[in-house]
């Protein structure tokens, strides 16, 4: 195959769509993110992308079919705003297949129309958050305002080192694209899978974009992981051990 190849599966017409990518990243935040919607709103199928710079895998589901690893578009409406919704399990291995890949995204956004663009992601703290707070970073300075409005924090020189991958080259891409483009992160620790950092980063983006969105299943999951980071706690406050029975178990 070659290096990039884009399935066609679906062009609807869409109304000055919004594109927003959810790609995996720290905490899962922006994939989690990205899922709730489709779930929630019925996202429609559009494109597939495939790329040598995924791992060499097969997705295999539930059936037994295979399916190439792939990035998928789905087309989205709310009743505040149509949304190209940017969904996937991996992201480019390498430098320059980053920019690649992140340069197909924006040819598919722009081809349906798109000229705003949110990239959906974590910010990890390295402990245990409990007020989520969202940064957020902006391709242009006029759009703070409107973003500190539903509440996003702009904190100089955070993210520390910057944003890297598909959320990071969306504002730097796409904003010499004259796309306008933000960053919105949630604050979470880094170690987990978390829910509610997603929730947090939803919040602000159906606020930002004028649209409804229940959050049931995010709060199901949020549980689960919260039974989970109960359990590493009592672990971590449990009981020393003895050095005389710290055996290697192998």
């Amino acid at each position: 195959m070659d290096d990039i190849e884009i399935d066609e599966v679906a062009t609807p017409e869409l109304d000055d769509p919004v594109l927003i990518e959810g790609l995996p990243g720290v905490g899962h935040v922006g994939k989690l993110a990205a899922e709730h919607l489709l779930e929630e709103f019925d996202g429609e199928l559009v494109r597939r992308v495939y790329t040598t710079e995924f791992p060499p895998q097969v997705n295999v589901d539930g059936d037994g079919a295979a399916e190439l690893t792939c990035a998928e578009f789905h087309a989205v409406e709310t009743d505040g705003a149509d949304l190209l919704v940017l969904t996937g399990d991996h992201q480019a291995g390498s430098n320059k297949g980053h920019y690649t890949l992140t340069t197909t995204f924006l040819d598919v956004a722009e081809a349906f129309g798109a000229t705003r663009a949110y990239a959906l992601g974590g910010v990890p703290t390295g402990e245990l958050v409990e007020e989520y707070t969202v940064l957020g970073a902006v391709s242009d300075g006029d759009l703070i305002e409107g973003l500190e409005a539903v509440g996003v924090e702009f904190r100089p020189d955070e993210p520390a080192g910057g944003i890297v991958g598909v959320s990071g080259l969306v504002l730097g891409l796409g904003g010499r694209r004259g796309f306008d483009a933000a960053c919105l992160m949630g604050e979470t620790s880094g170690y987990l899978v978390d829910p509610k950092s997603a929730r947090a980063v939803l919040e602000v983006l159906a606020d930002r974009l004028d649209f409804a969105v229940d959050y049931e299943s995010l709060e199901d999951r949020a549980e689960e992981m919260e039974e989970v980071v109960g359990k590493i706690q009592e672990m971590q406050d449990g009981p020393a051990v003895p050095d005389d029975d710290l055996r290697y178990i192998g």
